[in-house]
Formats: C-alpha cells, sequence, structure tokens
C-alpha cells in the first residue's frame, strides 16, 4: 500500500477580521504575509507546545497566507436592524472586499483540490465532509492531531470508495441488468479478477497514516465486495429460466404425484391415503394460485419467499 509525506493539505488563508493596527500592518494580503510571518515565526523563547504548532502549521499546508478586512463600521455592529444596505457598510470595509473576493475566486488562484498529493473527486469530497463534520460535533475545537486523524480516515475511505466503484462498474458489466445468464463458475472467475482489480486501486493510492492504519480499511473493502458479490449472484440467479421455474415446476410434480396416488390408492379402495393425497393435491394447487398471484402483483413477497424456500428444499432433497 503506497503511503506518502507529501503536505496533506493545499492552502490555508487565515482572513483576519476588524483588524485595528493598520499603521503597524497595513489592510489587505500585503499586510496580512507581513503580520503572518511574525505570529508564525519560532524562537527559542518560546513554550514547546507554541513551537509545536507552527511547525505543525508549516508540515501541514503547501501554501499559508493572510488577509487583514477593517472593522465594517459602527452601524453595523450596532445596529440590530442592520439588513445589509451597502451604504451602512464602511467604505474602507468595502474597498478591502473587493480586492478579498476576486483573490479568493479569481480562476488563476483557484486549482484543482489536492490532499496528500492526490486529486479529490466528488465522491472523495464527499467522505472528507463527512469525516470533518464528524469531528467538529463537539462543543470544543479539535486538535490539529484530530484533524490530521479525520483526513488521514476520510483519505482512505475516498480509496475504498474509488475501488468499489470500479468493482461495480465493471460487475455490471459482466452480469448488469441487461446481461443474460452467465454460468456459476464463470461469474466466480470474473468476480475474483475484478475483485483483486478493485483491491489493486486502493493499494496504489496514495494514503495517510501508514500501512497499519490502511489494512483496516482494505479488510473493509474486501467485506464491502464479498457482500456485493452475493447480491451479483441472486441477480445471475434470477435470470436463469431453469430457476425461476423450480417453484411453479416442483408443485406441478407435486400435483401431478398426488392425483396419480389418489386415483390408485382410490381403486384398490384404500380411501384414507386417497383422501391425504388429495388434500396434498389442493394444497399445492392453492399454493401454486397463490405464488402466480405474488409473482404477478408484487404484493406479499415474504409468503412468495417462504413458498419458493419450500419448494427449493423439496427439489433438492426429494425431486
Amino acid at each position: 500500500m503506497e503511503e506518502t509525506f507529501l503536505k496533506p493539505f493545499q492552502s490555508m488563508i487565515f482572513l483576519v477580521r476588524d483588524w485595528s493596527f493598520p499603521y503597524e500592518f497595513p489592510y489587505g494580503q500585503e499586510g496580512g504575509m507581513k503580520f503572518l510571518e511574525k505570529r508564525l515565526k519560532i524562537s527559542e523563547n518560546q513554550h514547546e507546545e507554541l513551537q509545536n504548532v507552527r511547525k505543525h502549521i508549516h508540515s501541514c499546508f503547501t501554501n499559508i497566507s493572510c488577509f487583514l478586512m477593517p472593522h465594517p463600521g459602527l452601524k453595523v455592529a450596532t445596529n440590530p436592524n442592520f439588513d445589509g444596505r451597502i451604504v451602512e457598510i464602511d467604505g474602507e470595509f468595502i474597498n478591502n472586499l473587493k480586492v478579498l473576493v476576486p483573490w479568493l475566486l479569481s480562476p488563476r488562484n483557484i486549482d484543482v483540490k489536492e490532499i496528500n498529493g492526490s486529486k479529490i473527486t466528488c465522491r472523495g469530497l464527499v467522505e472528507y465532509f463527512k469525516a470533518y463534520i464528524k469531528i467538529y460535533q463537539g462543543e470544543e475545537l479539535p486538535h490539529p492531531k484530530s484533524m490530521l486523524q479525520a483526513t488521514a480516515e476520510a483519505n482512505n475511505l475516498a480509496a475504498v470508495a474509488a475501488a468499489k466503484d470500479l468493482y461495480n462498474k465493471k460487475m455490471e458489466e459482466v452480469c448488469g441488468g441487461d446481461r443474460p445468464f452467465l454460468a456459476p463458475s464463470e461469474l466466480q472467475a470474473r468476480h475474483g479478477a475484478i475483485r483483486e482489480e478493485a483491491l489493486q486501486v486502493f493499494r496504489v493510492v496514495k494514503k495517510m497514516g501508514g500501512e497499519e492504519f490502511s489494512r483496516r480499511y482494505l479488510q473493509q473493502l474486501e467485506g464491502e465486495v464479498d457482500e456485493v458479490f452475493v447480491q451479483y449472484i441472486k441477480h445471475n440467479d434470477s435470470k436463469n429460466i431453469f430457476h425461476a421455474a423450480r417453484t411453479p415446476a416442483t408443485l406441478f410434480v407435486v400435483i401431478f404425484v398426488m392425483y396419480v396416488a389418489a386415483g390408485i390408492t382410490g381403486f384398490v379402495g384404500v380411501d384414507v391415503i386417497a383422501s391425504l393425497c388429495n388434500m396434498i393435491l389442493g394444497l399445492a394447487l392453492i399454493t401454486l394460485c397463490t405464488w402466480a398471484y405474488i409473482r404477478y402483483s408484487g404484493e406479499y413477497r415474504e409468503l412468495g419467499a417462504v413458498i419458493d424456500q419450500v419448494a427449493g428444499a423439496l427439489w433438492d432433497q426429494v425431486i
């Protein structure tokens, strides 16, 4: 399993609001970068924890920047009825906002999102969102270590999702809805090859957390793929006309055998057995009609499943 030691995140922007010291560091990006450089500077006089936080920030992000924003004005801060009217916002705040927004959204500054050196797909981004939402649910801000742990977890889950997506796509081409019935041995062989291909996709993706951390996600992928394969087996079996006709064929055989047995036992005078055969015949006929109605209407599917199980057991054990 490939592991990378690149910086896990691309960019981090510190947006400082209500900056009150423009005479020390001017508003905007230029003043923000000077302010950030001063704040993130590491010195021997600092506490070890403060030094570690600064080192950790630099080790996590490829690009770090800062933007200083002025106060929006007292009319905004003290008026409970403020409704967003521009005329009530301080002019200097608006001027810096006109600089900030294009800087954030400029096509030159928008890169393809990467984490740990790998480009993120939409499916992978959802996994990252889930992980971050989970650690931010508490009342306290998470520690940087928790953020890295969540990123490593989401990183591995995204790899699992990509591998599973490949497996589903390839299996749909083999035995999907529009594909004909495939021999069970052939289906098993194709599953084995595609399963190994999906596992290989997981192994080659750059992941965080180390091999031991990723191993449990590999095991999760193997379990989920095997569960999906069980569903593909059932779907493939449903296309087999003989498998689908097993229940009515079994019931027809029971009806025929009971009809013949009732006739013979009635002819030789064993009326008790003849009556029992007729009763079983009638019960089998009612069951066949019930099964046909369930298949036609789609109702009472649980009862239909029971009938199929009983007929299947009868077919395997007796017929």
